[in-house]
């Protein structure tokens, strides 16, 4: 049999390599298929379809890097491979050339697409985020209402933080352009205490709103720039108010709250309220002075009138007007004082009585009840002995038809303090050469009766009736025992008292 003749080699045409390496640039092998490389266009399939699974769904981060050069390096490696492989190999379909670059360039409209929906699945997917990222931030708030405002304060800034994200990194996001809304709700939520009423409550969440103009484009903001101001204005006016008629223990001294609206608001019709609503305050409480309590009035005036004096009035314009209110709360405190010793004498607190009395008449001079208050003041020293002794105010009467003369058989001067129907007290210098007694026996019978002594006498006339006498040193680093004791005197008797120290080596 005749020898097959070899089948000649398929010319070299380039625009044909030209053609299956387009084809290859799809991804999809459609080189390989016209050329019949069937491994080739199998591999080339597996590998996009693992692209593919890879890239989807769409991620707001997107491919990787090193997958996306990976699959870029393969792509290019395909379209060599396939080129080289066209040179010389027909096409099974379509057989012409031109056509088949035809249809390459036309497919390449695949790769083209893809990337086009890819982007907008990835910008879907970003605006999806966005808008997750938002709504966790109102989850935030509305979670943070419920609390307190010092534990709600990090949720608070956690979506504070998200919101000012947003609407500087992703100005032209879906979730940006619900940024403002959000901001007003999320004002108005912080803002909760002030709408409520709760106006001591509202003051540091509404100083903690004043903060946000520091993290967010006033534009952004728009009218929430200023909305805290008023609403914390009438806040510290309201609460101030609160502090100036009921004040702590641990009241401040710099003013509290309205001394804080002074400062931080002087020229709002708030801090215009101030300093007549301090003025009327003391008026009103001035008149508790004649009262059931005229002790806790007075403490109350004093206390306003520290406050008026704290208030820090120069911004505002009012500090001659709280320098005024002060002096005059001076005057409410001396009749005030006066009062207080008087209600606590006739309650029985004689030695409550007896300091306040001494504080008035040591500090007001020339005040017109202070002849009676130094009488007071001495029958309730009395009465702190002899609780009798307290039973009447003393009056302002003097003298009787009783004579009564003390002696002072002591080497140190003594005081002697009386009260009943007239009230009063003298002293009675030092015996010089009397000494004191080693026993009561002793006294009794040789007190006052030494005729060659100079005793220091003094005579009293007073009322007949009981009167209470104490025998007291002046010196009040003196050791002595003060005593006291009731005596009834009666009419057509003359009568003595011998002072004198008794000391007792026992004690």
């Amino acid at each position: 049999m005749p020898t097959t003749p070899p089948v000649p080699p398929v010319p070299a045409d380039p625009l044909r390599a030209v053609a299956v390496g387009v084809l290859n640039l799809s991804g999809l092998g459609l080189g390989y298929l016209l050329i019949r490389r069937w491994i080739a266009l199998a591999v080339a399939l597996i590998v996009t379809g693992v692209f593919v699974a890879t890239a989807l769904p769409a991620d707001p981060d997107g491919v990787s890097g090193g997958v996306l050069a990976g699959y870029v390096v393969f792509l290019l490696l395909t379209v060599v491979h396939g080129a080289l492989r066209g040179l010389r190999t027909r096409l099974s379909f379509p057989s012409q050339t031109p056509l088949a670059l035809l249809l390459g360039l036309v497919m390449l409209v695949v790769p083209a697409g893809a990337v086009v929906y890819y982007n907008g699945a990835k910008d879907d997917a970003t605006q999806q985020m966005l808008l997750d990222r938002l709504d966790k931030a109102d989850q935030l708030v509305q979670a943070a209402k419920a609390k307190p405002f010092e534990t709600a304060k990090s949720d608070y800034n956690s979506a504070l933080g998200s919101y000012q994200d947003l609407d500087s990194e992703h100005r032209g996001s879906k979730a940006a352009k619900k940024v403002p809304d959000r901001l007003q709700t999320f004002y108005t939520v912080i803002g909760t205490p002030y709408d409520q009423k709760k106006f001591c409550d509202a003051i540091d969440p509404l100083e903690y709103l004043r903060t946000v103009p520091q993290h967010v484009d006033s534009r952004t903001l728009g009218s929430l720039t200023g909305w805290p101001d008023d609403r914390l204005a009438t806040s510290l006016y309201e609460c101030g108010m609160t502090e100036l008629t009921t004040p702590a223990p641990d009241a401040a001294t710099d003013g509290g709250k309205l001394g804080q609206l002074l400062t931080e608001f002087p020229k709002s019709p708030q801090a215009a309220k101030v300093e007549p609503a301090v003025r009327a305050n003391i008026d009103a409480t001035a008149k508790g002075l004649g009262g059931a309590d005229p002790c806790g009035t007075t403490d109350r005036l004093r206390a306003l009138g520290s406050d008026a004096a704290a208030l820090p009035g120069d911004k505002a314009g009012i500090t001659d007007a709280l320098t005024a209110d002060s002096h005059r709360v001076d005057g409410y405190v001396e009749t005030g004082t006066y009062n207080c010793g008087l209600s606590q004498y006739r309650s029985g607190s004689f030695d409550d009585a007896l300091t306040t009395m001494n504080d008035f008449t040591g500090k007001y001079p020339h005040d017109k009840n202070r002849p009676l208050a130094l009488k007071i003041a001495i029958a309730a020293e009395i009465a702190t002995k002899v609780p009798a002794a307290g039973k009447k105010v003393p009056t302002l009467g003097s003298g009787g038809s009783i004579s009564v003369t003390f002696t002072n058989d002591s080497p140190d001067a003594v005081e002697i303090l009386y009260t009943g129907a007239v009230t009063g007290s003298f002293t009675l210098k030092g015996c010089s050469g009397c000494s004191r007694y080693s026993s009561d026996a002793l006294a009794q019978s040789q007190a006052c009766k030494n005729t060659g002594r100079h005793y220091a006498k003094r005579t009293l006339h007073v009322p007949a009736g009981t009167s209470y006498i104490m025998q007291k040193p002046i010196d009040d680093a003196d050791s002595a025992t003060p005593i006291a004791d009731s005596h009834k005197f009666s009419s057509g008797y003359i009568y003595t008292e011998c002072a004198y120290v008794l000391e007792s080596y026992n004690f």
